[in-house]
């Protein structure tokens, strides 16, 4: 998939060139510049962002688009205060600072007050579905920095029952989204399908069985046991499967075996406890992480398999289900 983007991002700027080349310079009678010219530029600018994006963060993108249009934008207001014929009929800086506000102001409004995300599997049924568009409040754990995502303004801090969103640890261009249920400092205990954190139960309460497709074959059909759950009073739903373990313990060496390779320290070695026939683990929480599971507890990859989440990987808090083109009646939920 991330190959077909790239090069969908490749075809995208070479037909904007190509178009830039065979398209008329002058301005016409109108004022406005030939409308082969404008999707030239914004083909290769579209290329452009596809391509870097491949490589970076697209916040990183983002940034280097606001400073690079943002430079033009300068430019070009102080060569119209100068040299005002001039100024206006060069296409490029005309055209390029056009851009400037428009990616300003979707680089404001995602790095500091929201952003859509899509949610890609089945690993936080049954509250979130395949299909799900939400939104990821960005200032809910401070104002951040961009790239570096330190906090720069205290707004509040992660709790016990959050739904977050985050960066991947083993592909930080990779954004997960799970349930935290593992401050700094806490203890976190998973026996037998029983979560216990510094001592307390989750409270799962048995309510029927719950069937949804398979993510990659939906013609089979997965079957779990619904349970209202109550963590550190915040009140949710949790799918649990007969027959599988605590732990996956084939899942968590492979996942292991590859982040070392990878150079990567999950955290899990020096802080938890496995039990050798995955009935269950025991982890304590470092300074400056969190530890999170899926609501679909047999089915989600999660800080059991690959680690603790670093605060610097936090992206913001799940709150707003804003659309679902399969079931429009999800449109507007909460995150609970």
């Amino acid at each position: 998939m991330t190959n077909n983007l790239l090069y969908a991002a490749i075809a995208a700027f070479i037909i904007g060139l190509l178009m830039f080349a065979k398209s008329n310079k002058e301005r016409e009678e109108t004022g406005e510049w030939s409308n082969s010219l404008q999707w030239g530029y914004l083909l290769m600018m579209v290329g452009v962002f596809g391509v870097l994006s491949a490589f970076m963060s697209f916040t990183a993108v983002l940034l280097i688009f606001v400073l690079f249009t943002g430079v033009v934008w300068f430019i070009h207001k102080s060569r119209l205060k100068k040299q005002a014929g001039q100024a206006r009929a060069n296409h490029f800086f005309d055209y390029m600072s056009g851009f400037f506000p428009i990616i300003l102001l979707v680089f404001v409004l995602r790095t500091f007050v929201a952003e859509p995300f899509q949610i890609p599997s089945s690993s936080m049924r049954p509250g979130l579905i395949v299909g799900d568009f939400i939104l990821v409040n960005k200032f809910a754990y401070g104002i951040r920095t961009p790239i570096i995502n330190n906090v720069l303004i205290p707004t509040g801090k992660v709790e016990r029952g959050d739904v977050i969103v985050f960066n991947y640890p083993e592909d930080t261009k990779i954004n997960y989204i799970k349930r935290v249920v593992g401050l700094p400092g806490d203890t976190v205990e998973y026996k037998d399908k029983v979560l216990t954190v510094n001592g307390v139960e989750e409270k799962d309460i048995p309510d029927g069985m719950y069937r949804y497709p398979e993510d990659q074959n939906p013609e089979i059909i997965r079957e779990a046991q619904y349970y209202q759950s109550n963590l550190d009073n915040r009140e949710f739903a949790v799918l649990k499967m007969e027959g599988y373990p605590s732990v996956d313990i084939g899942s968590l060496n492979f996942v292991q075996h590859r982040m070392e390779e990878e150079g990567i320290d999950s955290g899990l070695a020096e802080n938890c406890r496995y039990a050798e026939d995955g009935s269950g683990f025991v982890c304590k929480v470092p300074e400056g992480s969190y530890f999170a599971l899926g609501d679909n507890r047999d089915g989600s990859s999660d800080s059991r398999y690959w680690g603790f989440i670093n605060d610097k990987l936090v992206v913001g808090k799940a709150f707003l289900i804003w659309m679902n083109f399969n079931d429009m009646s999800r449109i507007g939920q909460t995150i609970h």
